[in-house]
């Protein structure tokens, strides 16, 4: 049997603010055996986290700072959010990797070394959440080796920090450490299956260009034209406004989909430098073919719906109990009070259960026939079973 539960506060102390989910949480579960916090950039985490394990000091904490908080009991900006987890049917581990920037394989294996399910026959499904300091850079890389050196045998989920949409840093939590360039992992062992469903909503508005420069997340050009000059002759053609002093906004409706053969891994650009180059906010590889997409907020909130319908098909016979939900920062400026409307139509279709998320810097997924690696703008959603 599992239980899950969720808290929401937007109280500005953070004493009060944490002792306030820790209330919230325990009118359900007493001792969870896992927490996952997500607090905006507007808190001392130090002292949110002091709380929290002072109250639950037998819990597993793993969490990171987010742009935009939501749960079944509030959606907001600048408040902290809370899930809970307590189950005889699943096993709990945490783990922490350092400077993940200068070295993903090695931080993929210190996150993995902390795994049970290598050793623990008793749970058929492993899952696990993760969440790293996206700025830090090679997120797709670490997402990559966890999927090499646990041989595809775990379904990954979860997604890169946030400071309320400043990009200036991020951080993840360990227990009571704060980190950055840094990455969480929250090992789940199932004897029932967990569902993550994976959607973006987004269609090609262009024909796909070979990338013929590019260095991590900063590319050159496209098709051998300076990557600026690309969206400008596409902003001009659909009769948009790009301003290459302030092109945020534009971006923000415009982003890049590289080309794979189950679909597109979205990229959002963020800056343009004095070259004509752009930088996004993950990598992008050089030869890659991408696209610029478009979306609705229609489609946004149909492929947030529909990654929850492909999540619940994967529990089996199990009833739902509580889900987990990411999706990107960009869809959340993109949206404005419309992102309301995405959160609301993933809680409808899981029905009354506890659901708690936030706006992150990146989303990670990989699970089997589905969007693999670290995304923008992408809905990712784990349903964990009864």
């Amino acid at each position: 049997m599992t239980k899950t539960a969720t808290a929401y506060s937007n109280e500005r102390d953070p004493n009060v603010a944490a002792a306030d989910l820790a209330e919230q949480i325990s009118l359900s579960i007493k001792s969870p055996h896992a927490l996952i916090v997500f607090a905006s950039s507007q808190y001392d985490y130090v002292s949110v986290l002091a709380v929290l394990t002072g109250r639950f000091p037998e819990s597993l904490l793993i969490g990171c700072s987010s742009a935009g908080e939501f749960s079944t009991k509030g959606l907001g900006e600048g408040s902290i959010s809370m899930f809970a987890l307590s189950s005889d049917d699943m096993a709990f581990s945490a783990s922490l990797a350092e400077s993940i920037s200068s070295r993903p394989e090695a931080a993929a294996k210190e996150l993995l070394a902390g795994f049970r399910g290598f050793g623990e026959g008793k749970y058929r499904y492993r899952t696990a959440l993760i969440l790293n300091d996206a700025l830090a850079g090679s997120a797709d890389e670490l997402v990559h080796m966890l999927n090499v050196h646990t041989g595809g045998k775990y379904k990954f989920f979860g997604g890169g920090a946030g400071d309320d949409a400043a990009f200036t840093r991020t951080h993840v939590f360990f227990g009571k450490r704060v980190a950055s360039n840094a990455a969480v992992a929250l090992e789940i062992l199932s004897t029932k299956p967990i569902g993550v469903g994976v959607r973006h909503g987004w269609v090609p508005a262009t024909d796909a260009m070979r990338v013929t420069s590019s260095s991590g997340s900063v590319v050159d050009s496209l098709d051998a034209v300076s990557t600026v000059e690309v969206f400008a002759h596409y902003a001009e053609e659909t009769g948009q406004n790009l301003d290459v002093g302030a092109p945020l906004p534009f971006f923000l409706h415009n982003i890049a989909g590289i080309k794979l053969d189950t679909g597109y891994k979205l990229r959002v650009p963020l800056g343009i430098d004095g070259e004509g180059a752009v930088s996004f906010a993950a990598e992008i590889p050089q030869g890659s073919a991408v696209s610029i997409m478009c979306a609705t907020p229609h489609s946004s909130t149909a492929a947030a719906r529909e990654a929850t319908e492909d999540a619940l098909r994967q529990l089996g016979e199990s009833k739902p109990v509580g889900a987990l939900l990411f999706d990107c920062v960009a869809t959340r400026l993109r949206l404005g009070k419309e992102f309301g409307n995405e959160v609301q139509a993933v809680q409808t279709a899981l029905g009354n259960i506890p659901l708690a998320g936030c706006n992150t810097y990146g989303q990670v997924a990989s699970a089997e026939g589905q969007f693999t690696g670290f995304h923008n703008c992408t809905a990712v959603i784990c349903v964990f079973p009864e």
